[in-house]
């Protein structure tokens, strides 16, 4: 059986070159949704489920990712002698969430590659991965559930989402056995990216897993797969179909979920939270109802 998982590895090292050029100096973890960076919502995800050690892999000029999760002396003190208190405590809130540790990638040679790096920190215990580019409502939480069941099965579990069959091939996809649970399935095969008509399913994994420990070895001796980079998906395909340290499970994701993935994708995530808030929703959504009835 699975022990507990107490660390989570946020992989963070891409170049970000669908929002360039905004992401020349600025990683793209640190593009505001609303107004907070993406990784906090992300890193708060994390904390909600209870995993508070958190591993941040990075590459170049990403060192606003640290910065941000640090104290900033400066900045608290001149608040403090403001008495703006609301934003002292926004301030100190991402300073106080986790314990942050960093690991840079190096070379740029895939997910897989980004996770390996993660093998000292996390040594022989099982852990989660989380991708930036999802965010997952905070009303609709997967990672607990993921948590429970990778500890009750020993396995590794990943989150699944039905999309559309034309967009398969964007994402790794699942061929799937229902369980006695619903929305929990066994995977018994991943495929990264299959060309567009060849999909097993229309189940597309997203930006959560919850990994064992014998993913590291196989990620050592896996070769580069999809665009040449070492997949993720690729070992878990020879988890599931081996049978390896309890084979893989999925849930099936059916609540609020923000891609941040693309320009297009992160404007819709944007507009989605606003309208959300209390603070900017009451004057936000009469705007946008304006505005939309003035578009051609």
């Amino acid at each position: 059986m699975a022990t507990t998982v107490t660390k989570v590895v946020i992989p963070a090292a891409g170049l970000g070159t669908r929002f360039l050029p905004a992401t020349k100096a600025l990683p793209k973890e640190m593009l505001p949704v609303v107004d907070k960076p993406a990784i906090q919502y992300v890193v708060e995800e994390a904390v909600h489920a209870g995993l508070i050690d958190v591993l941040v892999v990075t590459g170049r000029n990403k060192n606003a990712l640290a910065n941000h999760f640090d104290r900033v002396t400066e900045l608290e003190a001149t608040l403090q002698l403001k008495g703006d208190t609301a934003r002292l405590a926004y301030v100190n809130h991402s300073s106080e969430l986790a314990e942050m540790h960093y690991v840079r990638q190096g070379d740029p040679k895939g997910l897989g590659h980004a996770v390996l790096r993660a093998k000292m920190h996390v040594g022989n215990q099982p852990f989660a991965v989380m991708l930036g580019d999802d965010l997952i409502d905070e009303r609709d939480p997967v990672l607990p559930t993921m948590l429970e069941e990778a500890e009750r099965r020993g396995a590794t579990v990943i989150a699944l989402l039905e999309v559309d069959p034309s967009v398969t091939h964007m994402y790794g996809i699942a061929t799937v056995e229902e369980t006695d649970t619903e929305d929990i399935v066994r995977v018994t095969g991943l495929v990264e990216k299959p060309a567009a008509g060849t999909a097993p399913s229309n189940l597309a994994i997203i930006g959560r897993y919850v990994l064992q420990p014998e993913v590291f070895d196989i990620l050592e001796n896996t070769e580069p797969g999809a665009g040449g980079e070492i997949q993720l998906t690729d070992a878990m395909q020879k988890m599931a179909v081996e049978n390896i340290a309890g084979g893989v499970y999925g849930v099936v994701f059916r609540g609020r979920r923000y891609d941040t993935g693309d320009r297009l994708d992160y404007i819709k995530a944007i507009v989605q939270l606003a309208v959300e808030r209390d603070d900017l929703g009451p004057q936000l959504r009469p705007w946008l109802k304006d505005f939309v009835s003035d578009l051609d």
